[in-house]
């Protein structure tokens, strides 16, 4: 099993927000930037005006469980950073959005392998 490490350092986030490609979804958006390592690094940025504390940390576990369903499918070497929406509405927040959404943005990235 791939193992995906966590982006925590604020110019971690920075480097992928400013130099990595902006993919969209319906309610997540996501920057991806090559790091040349054999390890993938997540991060989540959940706006504070989203919504409160409860609900952000839903969303957050949400988009971890799909994308560790996901993860076997990513070739090696990606930072990814998802954020929310601000326009989407917290009612579609719910695992079969975000699985859409995930799927689309990993297609037009073309970051799947291809051999699965």
């Amino acid at each position: 099993m791939k193992k995906t490490k966590m982006l925590k350092k604020n110019y971690e986030f920075r480097n992928v927000l400013s130099k990595g490609k902006y993919y969209s979804g319906k309610t997540i958006e996501a920057f991806i930037k090559d790091n040349y390592k054999n390890n993938n690094f997540l991060g989540l940025a959940i706006s504070v005006k989203t919504a409160k504390a409860v609900k952000r940390n839903k969303i957050k576990r949400l988009i971890r469980e799909n994308y560790r369903l996901l993860e076997m499918q990513i070739q090696s070497g990606k930072s990814i950073v998802f954020l929310w929406k601000k326009k989407a509405d917290i009612k579609n927040a719910n695992f079969e959005n975000i699985k859409k959404d995930m799927n689309t943005i990993f297609d037009k990235a073309n970051i799947k392998n291809k051999e699965i």
